[in-house]
């Protein structure tokens, strides 16, 4: 059996609409993700990166297939799975009304991170991040760019070991999308398994140690940079992505 801290077999999604009928969000994917190593999902918007990584946080339910997080199957030990991981994307929300330290205090706890140690927990988050000054102030007087801070410390409350950032830069200038991907690749040299969903060419160029390129739901391709080139004959990652996507098609 692989030692990844991801693993999927063939997880699927299937959804029913009434105008389309079944429709395969995600089409029998098999991938894996080592501590120490930055995944790269890569696709365009509706190619079924969200859906997957929904199903990986416990939060949608498989319709065949199956994953682990760090030996823990998704549906038989789902508690166990949102132990090991922490999820961030665009849209996380945080409680408006109490301060980033509370936050961090309570997912902490409710994400079962030793009593003891939660105090010395959050104080290192808060000065890793750069929270001091608004530690204690309610988050809905942060500017956007602190509630992104505080939302990732949040992610890393409980120091999971597998970490899933979905489309985190969307909607962030570029000094602000930047810190996020210096972030990143700190937690993949802490030894995080790290998995960081886009559709932004350049981003899994710089941040990814392999890159497995997602369309209609299926893994078309999954290789370092380098590897793809050599598959491809294509330089650019643009090149690459639409050499595959056309192939699909065809």
């Amino acid at each position: 059996m692989s030692t990844a801290s991801v693993r999927i077999e063939g997880l699927t999604k299937v959804f029913y609409d009434d105008s389309r009928g079944e429709v395969r969000a995600v089409d029998d994917v098999h991938l894996e993700c080592a501590s120490g190593e930055i995944l790269g999902l890569l696709g365009a918007n509706g190619a079924g990166k969200t859906t997957t990584l929904r199903m990986l946080s416990t939060v949608l339910t498989p319709t065949g297939g199956r994953a682990w997080i760090m030996g823990h199957e998704l549906r038989e030990e789902p508690q166990d799975v949102r132990l090991s991981i922490g999820f961030y994307s665009s849209s996380t929300a945080l409680y408006p009304k109490i301060t980033p330290r509370e936050t961090l205090r309570f997912f902490a706890r409710v994400n079962r991170y030793p009593a003891e140690r939660v105090e010395e927990r959050v104080e290192l988050l808060i000065d890793r991040f750069g929270l001091a000054e608004y530690a204690d102030s309610r988050v809905e007087k942060l500017s956007s760019g602190m509630k992104q801070k505080v939302s990732i410390a949040r992610t890393l409350a409980h120091d999971p070991p597998v970490l899933i950032f979905d489309e985190p830069t969307v909607a962030l200038d570029v000094l602000n999308a930047l810190e996020l991907r210096k972030i990143i690749a700190q937690l993949r040299d802490d030894g995080k398994a790290v998995i960081f969903s886009t559709h932004v060419m350049s981003e899994a160029e710089q941040l990814c140690d392999r890159i497995a390129i997602i369309h209609n739901g299926r893994i078309l391709a999954c290789d370092t940079l380098d590897g793809l080139r050599g598959l491809t004959g294509k330089h650019y990652l643009e090149e690459i992505f639409v050499h595959y996507a056309r192939d699909s098609q065809a």
